[in-house]
């Protein structure tokens, strides 16, 4: 870890769970679907499974972003700007989706009894896995002067571990999140409080991706 101080850590990490938890209160993230099933089938457990389904997905989903930049970091003397492109990336992806609103169609393709699938899609076509991305980089930063290929393997190592631990806790905050929604809703507040109460986050998650991304740009910078 190229990181000294366990404040910034420690950031890093709350930052992990927060985005997890605001992903689980997004409706876009699906949890609305799972008190959908829960009402087609009569039984919590229908609710249940469909949220497995939904964070199966979502975790796929960071993996994918996630993994391919774990190996990346091996490049060290380039892991600055590695981190700067990343940011860059994150960023972009929040304006394009402040300025197109649209949701993808292909998301409406997707068959709602396929919640892994369209979990996966969701997050993918949110930036879901970009608004880690930078969280991710910090977490793992590393320190020049480690060379060698044992040194890369293992560094590598540490790194593809460090983003499924970054993908699961990240996975387990939206789900707890999603699904204190999801049961509230279902055993509660019922279908027609959903109906009512409906709140779009789009412009906020979209501004928020830009944030983050603004956030790892200046982490990167300074050298944290």
């Amino acid at each position: 870890m190229g990181l000294d101080d366990a404040g910034t850590v420690t950031v890093l990490w709350g930052a992990v769970l927060l985005s997890g938890f605001y992903h689980g209160v997004n409706p876009g993230m699906g949890w609305p679907l799972a008190v959908s099933s829960g009402l087609m089938d009569g039984r919590g457990q229908a609710m249940v499974n469909a949220l497995g389904a939904l964070a199966a997905g979502h975790f796929l989903a960071m993996l994918a972003i996630l993994l391919p930049f774990s190996m990346m970091t091996v490049l060290l003397d380039w892991q600055t700007e590695i981190r700067v492109g990343a940011a860059a990336l994150v960023i972009a992806a929040g304006a394009y989706l402040l300025i197109n609103r649209r949701h993808p169609r292909i998301l409406a393709r997707v068959h709602p009894s396929r919640l892994v699938l369209w979990s996966f899609l969701a997050a993918m076509a949110h930036g879901a896995g970009l608004m880690l991305l930078p969280i991710y980089l910090g977490i793992s930063g590393t320190e020049p002067g480690e060379a060698g290929h044992a040194a890369a393997r293992e560094l590598m190592g540490r790194n593809i571990g460090s983003a499924f631990i970054v993908a699961l806790a990240h996975t387990a905050a939206m789900t707890v999140a999603g699904g204190v929604i999801a049961a509230g809703t279902y055993y509660y507040l019922g279908l027609r409080f959903l109906k009512r109460t409906w709140f779009n986050l789009d412009v906020v998650w979209a501004l928020t991706l830009i944030l983050v991304g603004l956030s790892g740009l200046y982490l990167a910078v300074n050298g944290h």
